[in-house]
């Protein structure tokens, strides 16, 4: 008589958080080697489509000169450092165990199309062909959104610096959402984008994230069965 054993599958490594973070810190110093009008001149030639989609015309022109990429190019530019930081940050908070459940590939579709996304639901509400939406915000809004889909109830680490010491705490996640929040409008304006918050972006992102989750649950589901010996 053969009894089949189940074995626990070790979890593989999680390569598309780090991944995703090396690329947005590369690309950002490279930019940030560049002139002032270099800079801006790479922003409006691969920031998410600043003449905007306004029609089937605009969409078909878009895709046949490839310009439709921008909307996944403009994740990569940021316009200085608390731009940059305040996503880094927040993507190896979100991203990191949001990765672990569902799956490396899986979590680097959420933020690529999410962002991508998260900037046409920005392009089409401003309107205005002289404006380029850039930064990956509306990515991490995306794994924001997915993160909570999947853990509603959370609670995540988070080390504090109190004077010379580091202190670990447990925060609801709905809190470091807040403040997520919170320091897109401080960053805003302390930064070049002087008031102007691409809010939609934000807005759209969460939900493709919420939704991308609830659709992938199963697969999620499957995958962390196998990993377990099930």
């Amino acid at each position: 008589m053969f009894v089949p054993l189940p074995s626990r599958r070790k979890a593989g490594p999680r390569w598309a958080t780090p991944l995703l973070f090396a690329a947005l810190w590369l690309a950002f110093l490279w930019s940030l080697g560049r002139p002032d009008e270099a800079r801006q001149s790479l922003w409006l030639a691969w920031g998410a489509l600043g003449r905007g989609l306004g029609g089937g015309g605009a969409w078909l022109a878009a895709l046949q000169d490839g310009s439709v990429l921008r909307l996944f190019t403009a994740l990569f530019l940021h316009a200085d450092w608390a731009h940059l930081l305040g996503n880094l940050v927040f993507l190896l908070i979100f991203g990191l165990p949001a990765e672990r459940a569902m799956g490396p590939w899986r979590f680097l579709l959420l933020f690529l199309l999410g962002g991508a996304v998260a900037n046409l639901a920005a392009v089409l509400t401003i309107g205005n062909p002289d404006r380029v939406v850039i930064g990956a915000s509306g990515a991490v809004s995306a794994v924001i959104g997915a993160y909570l889909a999947l853990f509603p109830g959370a609670r995540l680490g988070v080390v504090l610096p109190l004077g010379l010491f580091l202190e670990f705490v447990r925060a609801p996640a709905f809190l470091l959402i807040g403040i997520w929040a919170a320091l897109q409008v401080v960053f805003a304006y302390i930064g070049p984008a002087f008031g102007a918050v691409a809010w939609a972006a934000h807005v759209a992102g969460f939900l493709f994230g919420v939704v991308f989750a609830l659709a992938v649950r199963a697969g999620i589901a499957r995958r962390l069965r196998r990993q377990r010996g099930y």
